[in-house]
């Protein structure tokens, strides 16, 4: 086999045009002719299998953009949160809604295929969009049991799609904190009663954000940062490991939000080094790392 010409991208047959490669040098990527570079071999820790993302792997669809949420490749176990990714209206076989494919669906099939020990998995999906994407993909199946919670009046209205929730919770426009909350704690206290699960993903749209167009719900700053807190509390207490990507949000302010939620989880140590040192003492099945 011909080695490669120094310089030359393996798999191309001729070098992409200078102006694309000087694009890509200006925006900080490689000059082989991948507008991103991989780490995807970087040492990992024995006491974690984490998916491994780069800030510079992402894909663009309808002017949206979202980091990719893993690679099959080295795929780990459960990671606290992953930046971006819950594209819940894509499904096994078409796309939807700002989604480019089904990351949700991909994940929770990676984890029973390849993960020993997981077997049974809840998508607790909060968007404020109903997740017909993973709903479809999971119609069926008693391994993966869904609780939704919902703007019932807005995109998609997927009637056949909601055959699959277990636990559907649908919202009025402009529900508020305080009802929201409530509805959000019982329900996922109920759902992990009825389907004890080995794994959650955690669908944490910030598109309930007051003031958000696409979904017409009123909650506030600190109330998606509350609802974040009590997710992972009642997981942790019911020693679940968890996933979380963070889906939809159309407002500027939206990624202080998602970084101050992120903070007052590590503050509380419900993420982090110290959450995985607490889970080790109460359970063989660590919380994520």
């Amino acid at each position: 086999m011909e080695a490669a010409r120094p310089g030359a991208c393996p798999g191309r047959d001729r070098a992409p045009p200078r102006r694309v490669l000087e694009r890509w040098s200006a925006l900080g990527g490689p000059s082989c002719g991948m507008p991103h570079t991989t780490q995807l071999y970087q040492h990992v820790p024995e006491t974690r299998w984490p998916i491994v993302y780069s800030s510079r792997y992402n894909i663009t669809f309808m002017g949206l953009e979202k980091l990719h949420p893993f690679d099959a490749g080295k795929w780990g176990k459960v990671i606290s949160f992953l930046k971006g990714g819950g594209f819940h209206h894509c499904s096994s076989d078409r796309g939807g809604g700002f989604c480019a494919y089904a990351d949700i669906t991909l994940a929770i099939k990676f984890l029973f295929e390849r993960v020993e020990g997981i077997s049974r998995a809840t998508i607790v999906d909060l968007d404020a969009h109903q997740g017909n994407g993973h709903e479809r993909d999971f119609m069926g199946d008693q391994r993966v049991y869904i609780m939704d919670v919902y703007n019932r009046h807005i995109y998609p209205g997927d009637r056949f799609a909601k055959q699959a929730i277990r636990r559907k919770v649908e919202l009025e426009w402009g529900t508020e904190d305080d009802e929201y909350l409530d509805k959000v704690e019982r329900n996922l206290k109920r759902a992990l009663q009825e389907h004890p699960p080995d794994v959650m993903v955690y669908n944490a749209g910030t598109d309930i954000l007051e003031g958000d167009r696409l979904g017409g719900l009123s909650i506030s700053p600190q109330g998606i940062v509350k609802r974040d807190e009590l997710v992972f509390r009642v997981a942790r207490r019911c020693q679940v490991p968890i996933l979380m990507v963070t889906s939809g949000g159309y407002q500027k302010r939206t990624a202080r939000i998602i970084a101050d939620s992120i903070l007052n989880l590590y503050d509380l140590g419900l993420i982090g080094p110290e959450s995985a040192s607490i889970s080790a003492q109460n359970s063989d099945t660590p919380l994520l790392l």
